[in-house]
């Protein structure tokens, strides 16, 4: 299947050279090298990345994920302190951190999130978290702590529509990924939220659009839409490189149903311009 031609970016490492360096002195991973996210050298170029926390291996093996799976290697808790030390150096004002799912820990890594967090925080009150998480294997109480952290805005993708949560993400479970959100909002009702979606796995606009109902339903704040990519050509192959209306489309939608922020396009990812999405809510400018 040939791509259309808004999907032709090209990703320059010479453009994000002084951040590589200093994610590899300080033994820090980014979901963006791991992930091979076509955002890359736009993002590190200037000077923003997704920081993951808990090492680069995945207890789970989703057929869209670039990311290794296999067994983890045990978390290192000056972690949060290296992440710390990178924020300073960079001077970032706004900070996002993920990890891949460690279903091999108790608490699913849940600790060490709230404790980049508050390394973070420590280090400058000012700075806006971002928290994207998994979801813990259903442990509302995991879920719960970490709504009591630092993080201005936690996200947790729903990814993919029902029907083909077992092609795409065996993993997983919608029900219990809707679960993690709502969870969310009960333990802290100030908490900005956020979820997104690949599109052109082979779902249909209306299943879009009842995945998306059923976000709002949770409070949902935040969306992001992007097209699917598959890394290689081991992954789960795209089945439609979806129209660019259809994308003005959906965020129309969503805007519509009461999200207060909605990236809408091609390219979009989890984090992309994520500190846009949240500076343009809280000035009241309701989209992205």
């Amino acid at each position: 299947m040939k791509k259309p031609y808004w999907l032709d970016k090209k990703i320059n490492l010479e453009e994000c050279r002084r951040l590589r360096l200093l994610l590899r002195e300080l033994c820090l991973h980014t979901v963006c090298e791991e992930s091979l996210c076509p955002n890359l050298s736009e993002c590190f170029g200037s000077e923003t990345a997704t920081f993951m926390i808990l090492g680069n291996k995945c207890s789970r093996s989703c057929s869209f994920c670039n990311v290794s799976s296999g067994i983890p290697a045990p978390p290192q808790e000056d972690e949060p302190l290296r992440i710390k030390e990178a924020v300073r150096l960079l001077s970032l004002k706004y900070v996002v951190v993920t990890s891949p799912t460690r279903d091999d820990l108790d608490d699913g890594g849940a600790g060490l999130f709230f404790q980049t967090a508050e390394a973070v925080y420590d280090l400058n009150p000012d700075i806006t978290i971002e928290l994207l998480i998994p979801d813990f294997k259903g442990d509302n109480l995991q879920v719960r702590n970490i709504a009591g952290s630092k993080a201005s805005v936690i996200g947790h993708n729903i990814e993919t529509v029902p029907s083909l949560y077992i092609k795409v993400r065996s993993g997983g479970g919608y029900l219990s990924s809707l679960r993690v959100l709502e969870t969310l909002k009960e333990q802290n009702s100030g908490l900005l939220t956020k979820s997104g979606l690949m599109l052109g796995l082979g779902e249909s606009v209306e299943e879009v659009k009842a995945v998306l109902k059923d976000l709002k339903k949770t409070g949902c704040d935040f969306l992001t839409l992007g097209q699917y990519l598959p890394p290689s050509l081991k992954h789960y192959p795209p089945k439609r490189f979806m129209p660019l209306e259809i994308f003005s489309y959906l965020k129309e939608f969503a805007l519509n149903l009461g999200f207060k922020g909605v990236a809408s396009s091609p390219y979009v990812r989890s984090s992309y311009k994520a500190r846009q999405l949240y500076n343009n809510c809280i000035a009241g400018r309701f989209k992205a």
